[in-house]
């Protein structure tokens, strides 16, 4: 018999990618033009230039065997390296390309970085909303996952995150900005999470982890700085992913970086190490490697984003919706009429509106869009908006 755990994960998929598939299925019906998908966050803007340009050269100028063959397990060492003094230059002196580990985008990064923390029965905490995949990586890695509420603006509550805390508290897990809300989280509330994590280390003797989740550090809008966890606090790993950045999400091509400060260093790399093993994770995709050690820093024309941002709030809210104004990634998160993000999917779908249900994210009464879609399609769609604000009353 196939083992229960993973029969259900197959069967019933995320409930983003759920809807994905009802919209192509649904684009076959009625066509392209009256399907407004805000389901998935696939980046609409292509790569930049510069990537065609490195696979080009790399292509050309590489010797074939060692472009496409395997690279080290835990990833070549010259992309280590250049990783590493990105890092270094950028934000601070944390790492070395013994730190590095590279991986299939963020989700691996996660997948990894947990099993390679966790001992079965452990918990693993992270802000709500959340990612829904948490939960999945979590129960992996054989721990629970414990969400910590937050405040009316889904910003970091601290006084919440000390009252979830138990002696089987293993990782924090910060996505910043946020998927689904947009939140940045500020410097001055991450080092009051890293405060109270430091207090309840050294009461319970057992360390607490620190995992930044960051595919979304560069799509940040007005001026929005991201703090980076490793000058805050000691006992921190980033899993980052080039996917959103570069918008290369189909690569799948990220790393995992371990602060050099970290309690057990050695030993803590060593088991990402070999969760990367048991988990089947080793070498990522070589040639897209080194791609991305010749474009770290470099973005796509996130501008788009900012304009369909700004498109979007606006029209929404002119229609009577509230929504939640976002400082980073490319997702509104807005609430729902009548309090049951179920039933507002669902009549949105009859107009050809595609918005993910907040339940799967831990916060019913909302909806995720990502607006990482093409300008025209937002124009499109704002008559469907409109018909839905006329059904619910709102507006008026």
């Amino acid at each position: 018999m196939a083992n229960k755990r993973y029969v259900q994960l197959g069967k019933v998929r995320s409930v983003i990618r759920e809807l994905f598939e009802y919209g192509n299925r649904l684009r076959a019906e009625r066509g392209d033009d009256k399907v407004y998908d805000f389901s998935l966050g696939n980046p609409s803007v292509p790569p930049p230039e510069e990537f065609n340009a490195v696979l080009k050269d790399l292509i050309e100028n590489s010797d074939p065997v060692a472009l496409h063959g395997y690279t080290s397990a835990q990833g070549a060492l010259p992309v280590r390296k250049a990783v590493a003094d990105y890092i270094n230059g950028n934000f601070g002196d944390h790492v070395t390309a013994d730190d590095i580990y590279m991986t299939c985008g963020a989700a691996a990064a996660l997948t990894i970085s947990l099993c390679a923390l966790c001992e079965e029965g452990d918990e693993v905490l992270s802000f709500s909303p959340y990612f829904p995949e948490y939960s999945v990586f979590a129960a992996t890695a054989g721990a629970k996952f414990v969400p910590v509420p937050t405040d009316e603006n889904f910003d970091i509550d601290a006084e919440a995150l000390r009252a979830v805390l138990t002696n089987k508290t293993r990782v924090l897990i910060v996505n910043s900005p946020n998927n689904p809300t947009g939140v940045v989280y500020g410097e001055e509330k991450l080092r009051a999470v890293c405060d109270i994590l430091r207090q309840h280390s050294a009461s319970t003797g057992s360390t607490v982890w620190l995992l930044s989740d960051e595919p979304y550090r560069e799509l940040v809008f007005g001026g929005e700085r991201v703090p980076y966890v490793m000058n805050l606090y000691k006992n921190s790993i980033v899993c980052y992913s080039f996917s959103k950045s570069l918008s290369l999400p189909g690569e799948r091509i990220g790393y995992i970086a371990l602060n050099r400060e970290a309690e057990g260093r050695e030993d803590v790399y060593a088991a990402v190490c070999g969760a990367g093993r048991a988990l089947g994770y080793v070498c990522a995709p070589s040639m897209l490697q080194y791609a991305v050690a010749k474009l770290l820093g470099k973005t796509s024309d996130i501008s788009v984003y900012a304009r369909n941002r700004q498109r979007l709030c606006t029209a929404l809210t002119s229609m009577g919706f509230k929504v939640i104004q976002p400082r980073g990634a490319f997702y509104i998160f807005m609430q729902c009429p009548g309090g049951d993000a179920e039933e507002f999917s669902e009549k949105a779908k009859q107009l050809g509106l595609l918005l993910v249900p907040g339940d799967g994210f831990g916060c019913r009464g909302y909806v995720r869009l990502a607006y990482c879609v093409s300008p025209g399609m937002i124009e499109r769609s704002l008559p469907a908006f409109s018909a839905l604000a006329e059904e619910y009353n709102i507006g008026k």
